[in-house]
């Protein structure tokens, strides 16, 4: 008979200090310049790269920065189908997955960046936009799309099978986890290779190893998986 755990479990969002970098040094630096306050210009910045490079990590984690500042943030990515119109009191504008936009989508990111990039009485906010393609293979209006090439722009690349490891190690660490070397072997070799859809299996388990009383281990994953 399963046992309802109480929800004391850690919390561990996205932030720049549990970003990995691998390759993607520069992209990090990029952005931790910006949050200290020392490069904060309405030039906007553009991530690309395959899923799992950490794309939408990266934007949550700007997201958080600044709404823990007393900030506030404009968000889209595909999911918001009705996009609400420019705030002028946002500090940063903040667009994922942008290859996916749909036309009222893009209608009203393009309106986010011309009101951006107009003078007012406050600061102008930052735009920091990721998508899966470079600029100029974005299949998106040629106005949008010219814009979100015109700034910064870093491709992500995806982390090796050994930084893959370390951060999962790193996060079951943070959680308070015991992730034994056969259950991280058996996550790195079953299943994606986006660490995001990594990370929540790890979090899903840790829930059910709760709930169950039980260790972490390859039966409890393949028990878990046999009742989703």
């Amino acid at each position: 008979m399963k046992q309802i755990a109480l929800d004391i479990g850690v919390s561990v969002g996205p932030s720049l200090g549990n970003f990995h970098p691998g390759h993607n040094a520069a992209a990090l630096a990029h952005l931790e310049l910006w949050m200290a306050g020392r490069t904060r210009s309405p030039v906007p910045t553009y991530l690309w790269g395959d899923q799992g490079s950490g794309k939408t990590h990266l934007l949550k984690a700007v997201a958080h920065h600044v709404e823990q500042q007393g900030a506030q943030v404009g968000w889209m990515d595909k999911a918001v189908t009705q996009p609400q119109a420019f705030n002028p009191a946002w500090e940063v504008l903040l667009l994922d997955d942008v290859q996916q936009f749909s036309a009222i989508q893009q209608h009203m990111a393009f309106n986010w960046f011309v009101n951006a990039a107009t003078p007012g009485a406050g600061r102008q906010p930052w735009v920091l936009a990721a998508g899966s393609l470079p600029p100029q293979d974005l299949p998106l209006r040629e106005d949008l799309r010219s814009r979100l090439g015109w700034g910064h722009v870093f491709q992500l690349h995806l982390l090796d099978d050994a930084q893959r490891r370390e951060v999962l190690l790193n996060h079951a660490q943070a959680l308070g986890l015991q992730l034994g070397p056969e259950l991280l072997d058996y996550l790195l070799s079953r299943f994606s290779r986006d660490l995001g859809h990594l990370i929540s299996l790890l979090e899903q388990l840790d829930h059910y190893a709760l709930q169950t009383q039980r260790p972490l281990t390859i039966p409890l994953l393949r028990a878990m998986l046999d009742e989703t």
